[in-house]
C-alpha cells in the first residue's frame, strides 16, 4: 500500500506499539489513539521468547531490552507437592543460536517504555477512548468519547479482550471466564532471602499452577502469578486486592520450597480469567484486529504476548506488500490463524513445557521469513 496510507491504531498496549514501531519504520503515518490519561508503572511481568527478540531486533531495541529485563537460565517446572522436577529447559547460548534469539523476563511497563521509544513524537494520543467506527467509502470516521472525530485510510484493533473495533466487526459479545482466578504479587526479593528460587519456575498442580520469576538481572524483584479454580468469581468481575493468605490458602499441599515463596509475597492482586471463544474473523472492511482483541488465550503458556507481537511483524509486512487493505489483512489472517489456533488450544490444555517436548515449532518461529505469499 502507499506510504501516505494514514493509518489509526486503537490501543496503546505492547500489540499497539509494536506495530506502530514497525509501520513508522517503513514509512507509514501511524497515530496511536489510548483511552489512558497517560502511562504509568501498572501491571506485573511477561516472558518472551525467540520470537519476539527478532522483533525486537528489527525495531532495534533488542539489547537494551535485554539488558532491562533478564535472560533466564532455565524454565523449570516442578511438582507442587513433591518438588520433583519435571522439566528443566536451559536456555543457554546453545539454545540461542538454536532458536535465533534469546529469552527474556521483563516488566511489562519497561517493556512498553521500550517499545514507545520507537514511536515518532506526537504519536500517541491520550484520553481517547473510541466509541465507534463507519465506513465513509474511501475510509474509516472514528468516533471517541471525548466528542473527537478522526479520519484514516485503515484502522487496526489493538484494544485488548473488550475491544470497541471488535464489536464493529464481529458483535458484541462478553468475554468468557475460564473458572479459575489469577493471584499475582510483585514484590522485592529481600522478603524471600534464603528461599531457593530459580529464575524462571512453574509449579504445577491439581488443576492449578503457579509461575514464578525474575524481572531484571539484578534479581531483586520477584513476580509470582497463580491461577487456581473458583466459582466465586465472572467475566465482568472487577480485580480486586488479595493477600498472602490466599496464596497460602490455593496451595495447602506446597512443597517447603513453594511455601517458602508463598510467605514471602506481598502487594497482591486478584482478578479473573478470560478469554473468548474462537472466532476466525478478523477483519471486515478498512479495520483489522490484533493481539487480544482478536484471539485473547489464556495466561497458562505464557504467550499472549508473544502472539501479539508477531501479529504485529506479520500484519506489517502484509500492509506494506498488497495493494488494498483487504488484501493485506487476508494475507494477515490466513498467515497467522493455524499458528494461533495451536497456541490458544495448547493454552486451555495447559500442558506446556510440563514435560519434555519439542519447542522448536514455537520458540524457533521467525515472523520476518513467513512466507506470506503462499499464505495468501
Amino acid at each position: 500500500m502507499d506510504r501516505a496510507t494514514r493509518i489509526a491504531i486503537v490501543g496503546a498496549g505492547i500489540a499497539g506499539l509494536t506495530a506502530a514501531g514497525l509501520l513508522q519504520q517503513q514509512g507509514y503515518g501511524v497515530t496511536v489513539f489510548e483511552q489512558a490519561e497517560n502511562f504509568s508503572r501498572i501491571g506485573a511481568g511477561i516472558i518472551l521468547g525467540a520470537s519476539t527478540a527478532k522483533v525486537m531486533r528489527r525495531l532495534g531495541i533488542e539489547d537494551v531490552m535485554v539488558r532491562t529485563g533478564i535472560k533466564p537460565d532455565a524454565f523449570v517446572s516442578r511438582d507442587v507437592a513433591s518438588g520433583a522436577v519435571l522439566n528443566e529447559f536451559v536456555f543457554d547460548a546453545v539454545a540461542e543460536r538454536r532458536f535465533g534469539g534469546p529469552f527474556v523476563n521483563i516488566h511489562r511497563a519497561d517493556l512498553h517504555r521500550l517499545l514507545v521509544s520507537r514511536l515518532k513524537p506526537g504519536s500517541i494520543r491520550f484520553e481517547h477512548h473510541l466509541a465507534g467506527l463507519d465506513e465513509t467509502g474511501d475510509g474509516v470516521r472514528l468516533t471517541f468519547v471525548n466528542g473527537a472525530r478522526v479520519e484514516a485510510d485503515l484502522v487496526i484493533g489493538a484494544d485488548g479482550i473488550r475491544s470497541v473495533v471488535r464489536e464493529a466487526i464481529v458483535g458484541r459479545a462478553t468475554p468468557r471466564y475460564v473458572g479459575k482466578v489469577a493471584l499475582r504479587a510483585v514484590f522485592p526479593a529481600s522478603r524471600a532471602v534464603g528461599v531457593p528460587i530459580r529464575d524462571c519456575t512453574k509449579w504445577w498442580g491439581e488443576e492449578r499452577h503457579l509461575l514464578s520469576y525474575f524481572m531484571t538481572e539484578r534479581r531483586d524483584e520477584c513476580y509470582v502469578m497463580a491461577a487456581v479454580p473458583s466459582d466465586a468469581w465472572h467475566a465482568d468481575s472487577p480485580p480486586g486486592p488479595g493477600s498472602r493468605e490466599d496464596f497460602l490458602a490455593a496451595f495447602p499441599t506446597a512443597h517447603p520450597d513453594l511455601r517458602a515463596l508463598l510467605e514471602a509475597t506481598d502487594n497482591v492482586s486478584l482478578l479473573p480469567i478470560c478469554d473468548r471463544v474462537r472466532n476466525d474473523v478478523w477483519s471486515a472492511g478498512r479495520a483489522v484486529l490484533m493481539g487480544d482483541a482478536c484471539h485473547a488465550v489464556r495466561p497458562f503458556m505464557a504467550a499472549g504476548g508473544s502472539m501479539a507481537i508477531e501479529d504485529a511483524a506479520i500484519l506489517a509486512r502484509a500492509i506494506a506488500a498488497c495493494n488494498s487493505p483487504e488484501q493485506a489483512f487476508h494475507v494477515y489472517a490466513a498467515s497467522r490463524i493455524p499458528r494461533v489456533g495451536d497456541v490458544q488450544r495448547i493454552s486451555a490444555e495447559n500442558s506446556w513445557m510440563k514435560l519434555p517436548g519439542d519447542t522448536s515449532w514455537f520458540f524457533g518461529y521467525d515472523p520476518f521469513s513467513d512466507a506470506l505469499d503462499q499464505a495468501a
